[in-house]
């Protein structure tokens, strides 16, 4: 007489099928979490991309110029300034603005380098870099040294959010550049060391002085940097008797000595150490440079 097949009693059957469920649901969940962050990231970037305007610039160029006023490490003040002038950029360009995610690298001293980056097309193509200070020399409130150059910045970096250029984009917030007595050899090193780790880049661009005129001025040692090539319409290119004054002290020149393919962009001569920088600039000049500024990004970034 045969005797008839139990059946799994429920118990059995919830053990063995509690930890299959278990494990889907958790594999299920891990991919919507990455693929929901993935799509909110992408929508942040083109839902708040926004365009260059005079009246935004004007209101930029006030906050740096008038409202924070000098921004370096020679006194509590100005250090205090400075520590502004960054969360002021994060607070622009992070998620409940315009919605990048930005990195705050660790500087030679207690001020952040800021970084953010508009992914390319193709992300093994070689990098754009873009680059500002937010500081100021002693003693001045740095309008075109460095406001004029960081109103610029932050505005291509906001207009060219929804952007899908070939290669990466990255903007990069120095803390140090004009201060003769901060860390501006040790902040540049430690931007270029940035850039390498991100493999050979497609040109570096220091932008400053953008309040001079409409037009842009760019400055290489590097001859065949591609910038330069690139420039037609938008502005023309300068030698460093022109533009340096015969002294290569700017930061793209010490970019350069550190074996990167660095670029000035600019629309005048470097700032004087004897020269009054704390005049208000003229929006309207900025914010056309900005653009300049802005097409000479999507056609580095385009190939």
């Amino acid at each position: 007489m045969s005797v008839p097949a139990s059946r799994p009693r429920p118990a059995t059957l919830l053990l063995v099928l509690l930890p299959l469920w278990l494990a889907g649901s958790g594999a299920g969940a891990l991919w919507y979490y990455f693929h929901r962050e993935k799509q909110q990231a992408l929508v942040e970037q083109e839902h708040f991309a926004q365009a260059v305007s005079i009246p935004l610039i004007a209101d930029d160029l006030r906050k740096i110029v008038d409202v924070l006023g000098e921004r370096n490490a020679s006194s509590e003040s100005a250090g205090a300034n400075l520590s502004r002038a960054a969360s002021m950029i994060e607070g622009m360009l992070g998620p409940s603005n315009i919605g990048y995610a930005v990195q705050r690298v660790s500087g030679p001293a207690e001020w952040p380098i800021l970084h953010v980056t508009l992914a390319g097309k193709n992300p093994t193509a070689p990098a754009l870099w873009v680059s500002a200070s937010y500081d100021s020399r002693a003693g001045s409130r740095g309008a075109e040294a460095n406001a004029t150059g960081l109103a610029a910045t932050l505005a291509a970096a906001q207009a060219l959010a929804r952007d899908t250029p070939n290669a990466p984009v990255h903007f990069i917030f120095l803390p140090h550049s004009n201060d003769a007595e901060s860390p501006t050899v040790e902040t540049a090193a430690k931007f270029a060391g940035l850039i390498k780790t991100e493999g050979p880049p497609k040109a570096v661009l220091y932008v400053e002085s953008m309040g001079g005129g409409e037009t842009l001025w760019l400055s290489s040692r590097d001859v065949s940097a591609t910038p330069l090539n690139l420039v037609s319409g938008l502005g023309a290119v300068y030698g460093a008797e022109v533009v340096c004054l015969g002294d290569d002290v700017d930061l793209a020149s010490t970019l350069f000595e550190m074996n990167l393919p660095a670029v000035r962009v600019s629309t005048r001569a470097l700032v004087t150490a004897g020269e009054n920088d704390d005049r208000l600039p003229f929006a309207p000049t900025v914010a056309a440079s900005s653009g300049r500024l802005i097409e000479l990004i999507r056609r580095c970034a385009a190939k």
